[in-house]
C-alpha cells in the first residue's frame, strides 16, 4: 500500500518544482534594459583632448553603460589665416552607477598648425608644423540612462616629451 502511495507522490514532485520556478518570472523596466545596452554619445567640447573646439563621438566595447571605452573626435579652427586641425584619439574608463560617472582616461591628439600667407602679410612662405601630443582625462560625465542630454568637465593634462600642461574641458551632447 505504501509503494501505491509513493509512487504518485514521486510523480508530482517534478511538476511542483517546474511551476515554482517558472512562477518566480522577473519584470525587467526599461530602465534595467537600457543599463545594460552599450552607451554612446556625441558632443562638442571647449578645451579638453580636442585642444579648442572639437566634435566627438564615444563609445562603451562592451554592452554596458561604464567601462572601457573609448573616444574620437575632429576640431577645427581658423583666423587671421592660422587654421588649427586636431583629431584627438582616447581610451577612457567610466566608474559610477546609473547616470553619473567618474572619466579617466589616456590617449593622443594629432594636431595640425598651418599659418598661411595672409593677403596683406609681408611673410609670403606659409608655415605648417604637425604634432601628437599626448592626453589624459580626469573628470565627471553625466550621462542619462535613457538617452538624452549629457555633460562632461573634465580635468586634461596635455603633454610631450619637454612639456606639461595643466588644461580643461566642458562638453555638452547627446547620450544614445
Amino acid at each position: 500500500m505504501k509503494t501505491r502511495l509513493l509512487k504518485p507522490l514521486f510523480l508530482l514532485i517534478p511538476f511542483f518544482f517546474y511551476h515554482s520556478a517558472t512562477a518566480q518570472s522577473v519584470v525587467h523596466s526599461k530602465a534595467d534594459s537600457a543599463l545594460n545596452a552599450r552607451a554612446q554619445n556625441v558632443y562638442i567640447e571647449l578645451g579638453g583632448p580636442g585642444l579648442l573646439f572639437s566634435a566627438n563621438y564615444d563609445t562603451r566595447f562592451s554592452q554596458r553603460r561604464d567601462g572601457l571605452g573609448g573616444r574620437i573626435g575632429l576640431g577645427f579652427i581658423a583666423s587671421g589665416g592660422v587654421s588649427v586641425v586636431t583629431v584627438p584619439v582616447q581610451l577612457n574608463y567610466l566608474l559610477g552607477k546609473t547616470d553619473k560617472y567618474f572619466e579617466i582616461g589616456l590617449g593622443a591628439t594629432y594636431a595640425s598648425f598651418n599659418t598661411g600667407a595672409d593677403f596683406l602679410s609681408l611673410n609670403t612662405n606659409p608655415v605648417t608644423a604637425n604634432t601628437v601630443l599626448g592626453t589624459m582625462t580626469f573628470g565627471y560625465r553625466y550621462q542619462p540612462v535613457d538617452g538624452g542630454f549629457n555633460f562632461r568637465a573634465s580635468f586634461n593634462p596635455i603633454f610631450d616629451s619637454s612639456n606639461f600642461v595643466p588644461y580643461f574641458g566642458l562638453s555638452f551632447g547627446y547620450t544614445f
